[in-house]
């Protein structure tokens, strides 16, 4: 039941940081969110309890010597099924994080990459790359252009 529950609220509990980012990146409460690693914090708890409380001596065997068969019958389990989601969910939002500050950071346009990241992290990362690749490589700054970044101003060519 308690696994069910933290399931649930992990799910209401990231949206907020996905929808700042994605329809609010340059809001100054975004920025000083994102710039931290608290919004982690309740994840990790989150994770660690139904991490250690889905561990058995059979599933810490299964887990030390992963086939793929063993791991299905892992995440079989809703307690072991809730953390893989909560992994996921941690791990997305990361790397979601990651894109965020990389776009702020390098002017980069982030909004379809991070909407591919909250439905399907790796995907995400592939498009972030490749707009990345294809906005330095075919719309390359000029040595005299600047990039704003939060507070400060800093030179392209530096």
């Amino acid at each position: 039941m308690i696994s069910n529950q933290i399931f649930n609220i992990a799910n209401l509990y990231v949206l907020p940081f996905w929808l700042v980012m994605i329809f609010l990146p340059n809001w100054k409460i975004t920025k000083r969110v994102m710039e931290s690693y608290i919004p982690f914090v309740p994840l990790a708890l989150a994770y660690i309890y139904l991490f250690v409380s889905s561990i058995t001596p059979e599933n810490a065997q299964a887990l030390s010597n992963p086939q793929l068969v063993d791991i299905a019958k892992f995440f079989a389990d809703e307690k072991a099924a809730a953390t893989g989601w909560i992994h996921f969910l941690v791990m997305d939002l990361f790397v979601g994080r990651y894109i965020y500050l990389q776009g702020q950071k390098t002017g980069v346009w982030t909004i379809h990459s991070l909407a591919l990241c909250f439905f399907a992290g790796p995907m995400g990362v592939l498009s972030h790359i490749l707009t990345y690749w294809v906005t330095k490589k075919f719309f390359p700054k000029s040595d005299n252009e600047r990039t704003t970044v939060g507070e400060n101003t800093v030179s392209s060519s530096s």
